[in-house]
């Protein structure tokens, strides 16, 4: 019961800033606990025009390879895709700044499949985000493969399959996990004995044991028109990491913010957060998600929004 009670005296408050979090001012050194956070995905067709938006060299390499000869595209492919995590890692630096010692980073990141200048081949994104994040400082822990059932391609309604169907050996193995890394910063956070924040956070054995493994299957939820653009994950993706990583009263960061998925859950979970979103035709879906339209004056935490 004190627990709970603890919970309830909580006052949170939450920040939606709509900015590029490739350069996160806003927010003060070692201030965050927990990053939890899906960002648009490298050689995904639905975010190719953000990624030629944010940097003019992606853009004008991506021109070279439409119109260049076959010889020097596919070294264009490689700049694209380089470039594209380049701009990527921007972010994954600024989070290592802001969080604090022991501070946990969870990102969750798709491969992608692809066929550009007549290739088809994979674009292995979380070996890339492995790969920046270990030379920015992190230390990586044991990854989360996010089983989603509603991704399997279907052939006349069985299996899933790419490729020349029962014919070896030029098939390919179907994508259908996502992967949740999971970094830290420096060693494991220290608290004082018997932190009672800490104690009102615990999660059952039951919750643990379903938690803790490397496998999830959560299927994806029905979505916005809105949703279904940015790719946003079902709440019980966050639910899960908030609860994992963080205790109340903690400040959790989403520096692709989306649709406002992470911040609504950790409203719901008694913890502080900042979410970064660079598209401000989003502002009124996050607005409507987060529940700003309904707050009581009596609720107990507050909301901030900063616009450019």
């Amino acid at each position: 019961m004190y627990e709970k009670e603890l919970q309830e005296e909580i006052k949170t408050t939450h920040k939606i800033i709509i900015g590029d979090s490739r350069k996160m001012e806003e927010i003060d050194d070692e201030s965050v606990h927990l990053v939890v956070t899906s960002p648009p995905y490298p050689m995904i067709e639905m975010w190719d025009n953000l990624f030629r938006k944010l940097d003019e060299r992606i853009d004008e390499t991506w021109k070279k390879m439409i119109v260049g000869i076959s010889e020097k595209k596919e070294k264009y492919v490689r700049e694209i895709y380089e470039l594209m995590h380049e701009n990527l890692a921007k972010v994954w630096k600024e989070c290592y700044r802001v969080l604090v010692e022991g501070g946990i980073a969870c990102i969750n990141i798709g491969d992608a499949t692809r066929s550009l200048n007549g290739t088809f081949r994979l674009f292995p994104n979380h070996s890339k985000i492995i790969e920046h994040c270990e030379k920015i400082g992190f230390v990586t822990l044991p990854y989360i493969l996010w089983k989603k059932p509603t991704n399997k391609p279907k052939y006349k309604g069985k299996g899933a399959f790419l490729g020349s169907g029962f014919l070896p050996p030029n098939a390919y193995v179907t994508l259908d996990c996502e992967i949740i890394l999971i970094f830290r910063k420096g060693k494991p956070r220290k608290f004082k004995p018997k932190d009672p924040l800490r104690y009102a956070s615990a999660y059952t054995k039951e919750e643990r044991d379903r938690w803790f493994t490397q496998i999830w299957e959560i299927p994806g939820t029905k979505q916005t028109i809105e949703e279904r653009r940015v790719g946003a994950f079902p709440d019980e993706i966050p639910y899960r990491l908030i609860r994992m990583f963080s205790i109340v009263g903690d400040t959790v960061l989403d520096p692709f913010l989306g649709t406002g998925t992470t911040m609504k859950v950790a409203i719901e979970l008694n913890r502080n957060s900042i979410g970064y979103e660079i598209d401000e035709n989003l502002l009124p879906i996050i607005k409507e998600k987060v529940g700003i339209t309904q707050k009581l004056l009596a609720s107990n935490y507050s909301i901030e929004i900063k616009e450019s």
